[in-house]
């Protein structure tokens, strides 16, 4: 069995630091909005290998020039690209700083990729899969998409590039009829685990899923050789996750290459408070 890694941050810093539809239903830009820090950002979904080559170079800087990755990608991806084989499958999301005065673009500052039941089905599966057996969620598949590789630029953690993606997210599901989104929240391990295996032991409490969604993992992060007795706080992706009324479904995987535990998430439209719907979905009501 492969080691767990060494920790690289003390045990008391646990609580400080902490995842295709038809192209034709695509519309070009989604959204222009103003960010928490006052930047102007633009969402739009990838018309073009280059735009998704734009995205796989933030994934790159995110998960391997931050975090570490040791990627595996399929023969000629370029240098500094995060690419797999679900790329050409999904549809990307992008979110983007304001472009100068002479109209380009301005730079992809953050991205989800998208895997809808129909591309999922054509590809063989979904990149959870090769994570957990999701068995269980079989009657979820027709009106279920798999989110992943989510990541937002160092520099624009404000918030507001988060929030642009998500409202943008809600508009789509909404526009294809779909009712579930699935998912990998990735979880840091500089710290060995500790900071996973906590916040699962919390999460197991108080937002584990229906035992007839629950999922198990094929490398498990082996929590129980690990410290589960200190008080954490989830990463803030994850908190906002819970809060929109996502449910964890198992206890989470270790993916070695990324050097993260991986919690299993759902969330259902029928779940989202009210709030949120009338912010992401944009429904009335009080």
């Amino acid at each position: 069995m492969r080691e767990l890694p060494l920790p690289m941050l003390p045990l008391q810093e646990l609580g400080t630091y902490g995842s295709r539809t038809p192209r034709s239903l695509l519309r070009g830009p989604v959204a222009h909005l103003q960010g928490r820090a006052t930047e102007r950002l633009v969402v739009a979904w990838a018309r073009d290998e280059a735009e998704v080559r734009e995205a796989q170079r933030l994934r790159y800087a995110v998960f391997v020039d931050e975090m570490g990755a040791r990627l595996a990608p399929p023969g000629g991806t370029p240098d500094g690209h995060d690419a797999d084989l679900f790329d050409p499958y999904c549809e990307h999301l992008l979110v983007r700083a304001a472009g100068d005065k002479h109209g380009e673009p301005g730079p992809v500052v953050g991205t989800y990729r998208v895997l809808t039941p129909a591309a999922a089905r054509r590809v063989g599966g979904l990149y959870s899969e090769t994570e957990f057996d999701l068995t269980r969620l079989r009657p979820l598949r027709d009106s279920m998409v798999e989110l992943g590789r989510s990541c937002v630029h160092a520099d624009h953690r404000n918030g507001g590039a988060i929030l642009a993606l998500w409202g943008a997210l809600g508009e789509f599901m909404t526009r294809n009829g779909l009712s579930a989104m699935v998912g990998c929240a990735s979880i840091g391990m500089r710290d060995g685990g500790h900071l996973a295996a906590n916040l699962w032991e919390q999460l197991r409490h108080s937002h584990l899923a229906a035992i007839e969604w629950q999922v198990r993992p094929r490398l498990p992060l082996p929590v129980d050789e690990l410290r589960t007795a200190q008080p954490v706080e989830a990463p803030a992706l994850i908190r906002g996750y819970l809060r929109c009324g996502a449910k964890v479904l198992g206890p989470p995987a270790w993916d070695p290459d990324f050097n993260t535990a991986d919690l299993p998430l759902l969330m259902r439209i029928e779940d989202l408070p009210p709030k949120y719907r009338r912010h992401f979905l944009h429904e009335g009501g009080n």
